[in-house]
């Protein structure tokens, strides 16, 4: 999947920052002690590098860059974690900016025990913001911040072309405003999920409950729609294992329930 050039310190920053850390350590150490012995022979090219090490520089320098890209997934792991525990119904995710919602969104999918690439490439009109891996697999995300206007069919079809070019097994999109009745349509049958605004909101405090911990989702990708998120205090917990219900719609009478978000795990509906 194309992106633009990675630099080695955005690579290392892209890691957790405890991994970023270990790197810089282990490239030191190889660096500052494995080279000697490499050359730890009784002539004058081993006795100049027992005595200078001409390496001993690029040693300090690499465990440097290896700290500083850690302190900067230390802080960007803060900054998301401080988004999400922050955001407390619809409002609050409606006020964010579309690379926050980006954040947001990927932060929320980390929590349920994702591994989330943020590949730069969407930006604010569209295209593949996140990949998500679990379990061998591959997923797609897109994330649309529109406040008002619902994501048409042709957004889904898009993203549905992209999962045959890139080969990946799903795709998410993750819209605040919600989708047409033509783009749920479209979804259905096929592996794509629809996030709306309800559906995020129920993600988010079912993260923020169980903390950083992960937990099941669906191995099934279905289309979530959800037609009412006026109201946060609307959704409902689930009666069989009290995590929080999405809308869902029935394929044949094209009526709305409330399904829990944890299908197929829990099958429990109102």
């Amino acid at each position: 999947m194309g992106r633009g050039r990675t630099t080695f310190f955005d690579a290392i920053a892209a890691l957790p920052w405890p991994v970023g850390l270990g790197v810089g350590v282990c490239g030191y150490l190889a660096i500052a002690h494995g080279i000697p012995l490499l050359f730890a022979r009784a002539d004058a090219l081993g006795t100049a590098f027992r005595d200078t090490h001409p390496f001993m520089p690029l040693a300090w320098v690499f465990l440097g860059l290896c700290a500083l890209a850690a302190l900067a997934s230390f802080l960007a792991a803060r900054r998301r974690r401080r988004l999400l525990e922050s955001r407390t119904g619809l409002e609050s995710i409606a006020a964010l900016g579309w690379r926050d919602f980006e954040r947001l969104v990927g932060e929320s999918f980390r929590r349920r025990g994702y591994t989330v690439e943020e590949t730069g490439l969407g930006g604010a009109d569209g295209g593949i913001d996140l990949v998500l891996r679990r379990d061998g697999k591959r997923t797609l995300v897109q994330c649309k911040q529109w406040r008002r206007e619902k994501v048409p069919v042709n957004v889904v079809r898009e993203m549905y072309g992209l999962l045959a070019h890139h080969r990946a097994d799903a795709v998410r999109i993750a819209a605040r405003g919600g989708f047409t009745a033509d783009a749920a349509k479209f979804a259905e049958g096929k592996p794509i999920e629809l996030i709306d605004g309800a559906a995020l909101l129920g993600m988010i405090r079912e993260v923020q409950a169980k903390g950083a911990a992960p937990i099941s989702v669906p191995t099934r990708i279905e289309p979530v729609l959800s037609s009412d998120v006026a109201s946060d205090s609307a959704v409902p917990s689930c009666p069989k294992c009290e995590a929080v219900m999405v809308r869902r719609n029935n394929s044949r009478t094209a009526e709305t329930f409330w399904g829990c978000s944890t299908f197929p795990v829990c099958r429990g509906t109102r």
